[in-house]
């Protein structure tokens, strides 16, 4: 087996390859490649970006994670939150732990900028083994209320607020 992937931030060089990983990533799954591409893009324009990094093998950009500033409101007051998404990884290479390892390091990385809370909308049976949990995120009013939306406090040891609203950065509601 060959080492893992070298994980470190992106960098503006990297955008044309970041683009490339997410088309591909993402045609190849059962929803298509539905603007995640354009959503990185306008995030990045609007300075929304919280953490974004690459996975590298034998010099290739093969996988890519992005957390974006998120709008929380937790028992009436302004709470520090990110999004996950998009996170992507090159089909040849899915399955190898590359998207694990992107998701664990931008966790990592927002814990070290002081962010209280994460939310992701995705898989259940994929996203709680990060420690994202959908009864978090059911405490919060959203837009993507409901079973596939996710939430994990960065501390663990923090109480989970009672209640709340959280909203995504604007690009997500402009993607339409």
């Amino acid at each position: 087996m060959p080492d893992g992937p070298v994980i470190r931030a992106a960098t503006a060089a990297d955008e044309q390859a970041i683009d490339g990983v997410i088309r591909e990533a993402f045609a190849a799954t059962e929803f298509g490649q539905q603007g995640e591409a354009r959503l990185v893009r306008m995030l990045a324009a609007d300075g929304d970006v919280m953490v974004s990094l690459v996975a590298e093998r034998d010099g290739a950009i093969v996988g890519h994670v992005l957390f974006s500033r998120m709008g929380v409101e937790a028992d009436g007051a302004p709470l520090s939150g990110a999004g996950l998404a998009p996170v992507s990884v090159v089909p040849a290479m899915q399955g190898q732990g590359i998207g694990d390892a992107l998701i664990r390091a931008g966790l990592d990385v927002l814990r070290g900028q002081d962010v209280a809370i994460s939310f992701v909308l995705g898989h259940q049976s994929y996203y709680p083994r990060f420690g994202y949990s959908p009864d978090l995120a059911a405490r919060f009013a959203s837009p993507f209320a409901g079973p596939h939306f996710m939430a994990m406090m960065l501390d663990s040891d923090a109480i989970w607020p009672q209640g709340g609203r959280v909203d995504y950065a604007p690009a997500f509601g402009r993607l339409g």
